[in-house]
């Protein structure tokens, strides 16, 4: 295809409408004076309103931030450490418990390697079974223990003292 042939059209569109281009470039030149100056007069008769009025935006938008910045709540985080002491009767496993809870000897075993911070992976291949009965094992603690998390299992193991 020749690219030429549209570029020459649109020469010969200009050539023959070149006055008539002209004629409207000239008229809005005229008018967008014509509107520079009404607007510039526009502004020096009512310049004290133009400024009052953007003085009264600016305090308005001032006012908004000032409501928003005293009206914000502030959370204060408090973060207290206080010792807690164990006596010697309290370590070790709670025996009543654990069999309130009916765990297997499996699912015990599980469980402490849960608390411990072992993946299903890792437990699997510790116990050697496979993944699929390690899930099975950890669905039926959390049944048992009520839990739907591992970490609530191990905050629970932990807070029955389950788990040496």
């Amino acid at each position: 295809m020749n690219c030429n042939v549209p570029m020459g059209r649109v020469k010969q569109i200009l050539l023959k409408s070149k006055y008539i281009m002209i004629y409207g470039a000239s008229m809005a030149a005229l008018i967008f004076v014509l509107k520079w100056m009404q607007w510039k007069y526009l502004i020096a008769d009512n310049s004290l309103e133009i400024y009052i009025g953007l003085i009264a935006v600016f305090f308005t938008i001032l006012g908004v931030w000032v409501a928003n910045q005293l009206s914000r709540r502030r959370v204060r985080t408090v973060v207290v450490e206080k010792e807690v002491y164990r006596s010697l009767q309290e370590d070790g496993i709670d025996e009543i418990e654990l069999k309130k809870l009916n765990l297997t000897a499996r699912e015990y075993e599980v469980l402490q390697l849960i608390t411990q911070g072992h993946t299903n992976a890792e437990i699997a291949e510790k116990l050697f079974l496979s993944l699929s009965t390690i899930k099975t094992h950890v669905s039926n603690l959390f049944v048992k223990m009520d839990v739907k998390s591992r970490t609530q299992a191990v905050e629970k193991a932990n807070r029955l003292r389950l788990t040496a």
